[in-house]
């Protein structure tokens, strides 16, 4: 980098832009959370289960920036240069997570039947499980996984911080070495907050894959969220100056390998337990195969998987920013659904049910982390200073 303007405009911050997303997503939080708080005193348990798909959405999101920025440590490459203060951005609202999680604690009497004392009483296997399944337990899980994700993120965001003052081997050394150990954590935190969280909401049914069908949709969501921001700065400095249409090519080659893997996922657990025929995990499948619910599966398989692959699989389009960013739009709008899918049969059985708090949920949920968010992100440079796929980046666009 030889240009001094070039190296001045990494540094720049497209101020104006973020400021409007961050005004827009603080009010639209603060309205969504009241009609929440309106929808608590009315419907307290509609609350709950319409709070606990908005969360996991948005959770997602912000966990999975962790898991990607720690799988960019390790891998290298030149996607990661342009692209890593946002997943550090997205990492560090995990101490929000942390705040807003406390409603579900508030709220496990509502959510999980294992709870309540007469029903474990009354249940061979609720008895079997209730060493496991109690809320005490339960609680101190959520905190250790809390504490885990927090503890990483914190020394990611230091050391990279660091990075952006010297140019210091060891610095990178040790960001590949806690995202080693770190993404195992990852793996088996999240594997065990999926049990806790979701899977527990119908405690007599299993799946081996569950966590990592949470896993691959987290990958998913972080990737087309990461390709709406991008697209959103690529017409801005600094990120014009980088955001060539080789990266966002990467990004869109990343995005079609994580829909294919979800897609895996998805298929995998559905032949093993429907060939398998077993009355403890086929139920899982009735409900969702019926009462209107087989339409929205049938929009899953269209949407969340056919038509990205289908889009993606042009080269043309991974390369142009807008049209990239839109198959990016339908992917997060279809991995609600998918959420919605997963979790609401489970209090809402019978038959197809939206309720107008899944979307005060949505909304006041997402707008208070986007706000938080925005307010991460406009914290440092935009571009990370001295990361070792930088010069790369820079010398393609002329910086």
């Amino acid at each position: 980098m030889t240009r001094p303007r070039g190296a001045q405009a990494l540094h720049l911050s497209p101020d104006n832009v973020l400021n409007r997303v961050q005004r827009a997503g603080l009010m639209g939080g603060v309205v969504g959370l009241a009609l929440c708080v309106a929808g608590l005193v009315v419907d307290r348990e509609q609350f709950f289960h319409s709070y606990i798909i908005a969360y996991l959405f948005w959770f997602g999101i912000a966990l999975g920036s962790l898991a990607v920025l720690m799988l960019q440590s390790l891998t290298g490459g030149r996607w990661g240069a342009v692209v890593r203060r946002i997943l550090e951005a997205g990492s560090r609202t995990l101490p929000l997570m942390a705040l807003l999680f406390v409603p579900l604690a508030l709220g496990i009497p509502h959510l999980y039947h294992w709870a309540h004392a007469d029903a474990v009483a009354h249940d061979e296997i609720l008895r079997q499980k209730a060493l496991y399944l109690n809320v005490p337990f339960f609680l101190v899980r959520a905190v250790l996984y809390f504490a885990i994700w927090i503890t990483i993120t914190r020394f990611l965001n230091r050391w990279s911080l660091e990075q952006d003052a010297r140019p210091d081997p060891a610095c990178e050394r040790r960001l590949e070495l806690l995202s080693r150990g770190g993404i195992v954590l990852y793996v088996l935190t999240m594997t065990f907050a999926a049990i806790d969280w979701a899977m527990s909401l119908d405690p007599h049914w299993f799946s081996t894959i569950y966590g990592v069908m949470f896993i691959g949709g987290q990958g998913l969501s972080t990737f087309a969220f990461v390709i709406l921001v991008c697209a959103m700065l690529a017409d801005r400095p600094p990120m014009s100056e980088i955001l060539s249409a080789d990266r966002f090519h990467d990004l869109g080659k990343l995005m079609l390998a994580f829909v294919i893997l979800w897609a895996y996922f998805f298929f995998s657990q559905f032949l093993i337990m429907w060939s398998g025929n077993l009355p403890e995990e086929i139920p899982f499948y009735l409900r969702r195969t019926q009462g209107g619910w087989q339409y929205l599966g049938i929009l899953l398989v269209i949407f969340h998987f056919a038509l990205p692959f289908l889009v993606l699989l042009s080269r043309d389009i991974k390369r142009r920013a807008r049209t990239l960013a839109a198959v990016a739009s339908v992917v997060i709008v279809f991995r609600m659904v998918d959420l919605f899918w997963q979790i609401r049969p489970f209090s809402e059985p019978e038959h197809l049910a939206l309720h107008w708090l899944d979307l005060a949920a949505v909304v006041g949920v997402g707008g208070i982390w986007l706000w938080a968010f925005v307010g991460q992100l406009k914290g440092r440079p935009l571009v990370p200073m001295h990361d070792p796929y930088l010069p790369g980046v820079a010398e393609e666009a002329g910086i």
